[in-house]
């Protein structure tokens, strides 16, 4: 790995089949930071017994990792650009299996507890490398459709995976292998990153914008914390720290946009938002992930309470989606350059939404008719939707803010999530209270599963309006493919 300044962007030719190996470690490293924001969910309650947690503190195994990855991704995103993405990529892997060693080594809460707050710091750096990596390693349209699907299909189906393989882990190992899998995960991906990955760097800047780092980071971090305790039962949205994170973030993250507006080498260069198409597929992304997140942790309720599915029947109760998520986005390859991103778009959102819709319709038994067929429909859509928004987030960026959009990327999608979860629990607990019982019985349940999800499916309509108000892009035309090879034959090799 070369210290000395290389170009920002490597060629990307046919003639290069490392980057296709580079596809692989990328990829790798993406579904690692997916895993586990959703996995510990499933192994939760093996984890509090073995460990003595209590039923308050609990919540920090999910919460610490939600924190610091939320917190510190535009961080991550910007020291990529500056330190280096591969080198940042390669860091970020072995610290994430270290502390995922330590994680699965816990003895007490609070060793746990830190070791996920832990994975949360390096996530934060290793999601936004291995995407801007992959926005600089393919820039020819029909082969960075083809990328974008594999990374779409990972980030897609990636939640729902978490959940199958901590049902397998916990069921047939232990809890504690969903946190020792990531060692031997990590390593596949460093031995090939390190063969097969091209250095980039943003060459001009090599200074960090360390008051729009602390404003950001802190903004960010307090928004997560918000909406992390707007869902929690015993908080809410009126709790004094509910309303003190959340002003507490709105005041940071509005200095953040000012403070950008008036330095040399800003954090985040304002014209990466104020892109129409870019800004479009960012909000897209927020609305989508905020429906999606909110889904799964009410149909796990569902499946769990009112199905009365082990953990492991959970895990494949979601594997329809998961497998809609991979195929649609495989197809989406062949589709991008043809059509380009915001049919993508708003065809799978309609197509997401269709599905949520669907789910609204749960009875007391309701697994084949309803969820099933639910979860078919939104996989297909929601594959395709999130390679065309990654695309057409990521279009038009220069390589020198690479990084730094793939962290604002992550940050919105990040937030949504954690926002569709506390504003479901709120729209939940409310349904039930409107029911009018004091103990809920299994028809006051359902109604309340059927509101939410009405919510979630508002919510990726919206998101198709978001759609909607992008402009076209990543479309294959003959005059983008030969400007593409006229850019290859002039851009010097880059080091590894």
């Amino acid at each position: 790995m070369s210290d000395s300044p290389v170009p920002a962007q490597p060629p990307s030719t046919s003639t290069d089949p490392r980057k296709w190996f580079a596809l692989v470690a990328i990829t790798l490293a993406s579904l690692m930071v997916v895993l586990d924001a959703s996995i510990i969910n499933i192994v939760l309650p093996q984890a509090q017994q073995e460990l003595g947690i209590s039923d308050a503190d609990r919540v920090w195994a999910v919460t610490a990792y939600a924190i610091t990855f939320g917190g510190l991704l535009m961080l991550g995103g910007r020291i990529a650009d500056i330190v280096g993405r591969k080198k940042t990529l390669i860091i970020s892997l072995i610290g994430f299996a270290i502390v995922s060693a330590i994680g699965g080594l816990a003895v007490t809460p609070g060793m746990l507890f830190a070791a996920r707050a832990a994975q949360g710091v390096f996530a934060a750096a290793l999601a936004p490398a291995a995407l801007s990596l992959l926005n600089v390693t393919f820039t020819q349209p029909r082969e960075r459709a083809r990328a974008f699907a594999a990374y779409g299909a990972v980030q897609g189906a990636g939640g729902a995976i978490g959940l199958l393989m901590g049902g397998v882990l916990t069921e047939f190992v232990n809890w504690r292998w969903t946190l020792f899998i990531n060692v031997p995960i990590s390593l596949v991906a460093v031995a090939i990153a390190l063969w097969a990955v091209r250095e980039s760097r943003d060459g001009k800047s090599r200074h960090l914008d360390v008051l729009g780092a602390v404003l950001v980071t802190a903004g960010s971090a307090l928004l997560v914390v918000g909406f992390t305790y707007a869902a929690e039962p015993t908080f809410g949205w009126t709790s004094a720290v509910t309303i003190a994170s959340l002003i507490g973030a709105v005041a940071l993250l509005t200095g953040f946009v000012f403070a950008q507006t008036k330095v040399k080498n800003p954090m985040l260069p304002l014209r990466i938002l104020t892109n129409r198409t870019r800004g479009g597929a960012l909000l897209a992304g927020f609305l989508a992930n905020a429906a999606v997140f909110g889904m799964f942790l009410f149909l796990t309720y569902y499946l769990q309470l009112s199905l009365g599915f082990t953990p492991l029947q959970t895990g494949f109760a979601f594997l329809p989606f998961s497998i809609g998520i991979v195929v649609s986005a495989t197809l989406s390859s062949s589709l991008l350059p043809r059509v380009g991103a915001k049919p993508l778009i708003v065809g799978g959102l309609i197509l997401a939404t269709a599905g949520m819709g669907w789910l609204t319709t749960i009875g007391e038994s309701s697994w084949i008719t309803v969820v099933l067929p639910s979860q078919i429909l939104m996989g297909l859509g929601l594959g395709v939707m999130y390679v065309a928004i990654n695309n057409a987030a990521l279009n038009g960026v220069m390589d020198a803010d690479s990084g730094i959009a793939s962290a604002t990327i992550n940050t919105t999608q990040q937030l949504g999530g954690a926002l569709g979860v506390a504003l479901l629990n709120t729209v939940y607990a409310n349904a039930l209270l409107a029911s009018g019982s004091g103990t809920p019985s299994e028809q006051t349940s359902l109604a309340a599963y059927q509101t939410a999800f009405f919510v979630s499916a508002a919510l990726l309509l919206a998101a198709t309006i978001a759609g909607l108000l992008t402009r076209n892009s990543g479309k294959r035309t003959p005059s983008t493919d030969a400007a593409t090879e006229e850019t290859n034959a002039r851009t010097p090799t880059a080091t590894h």
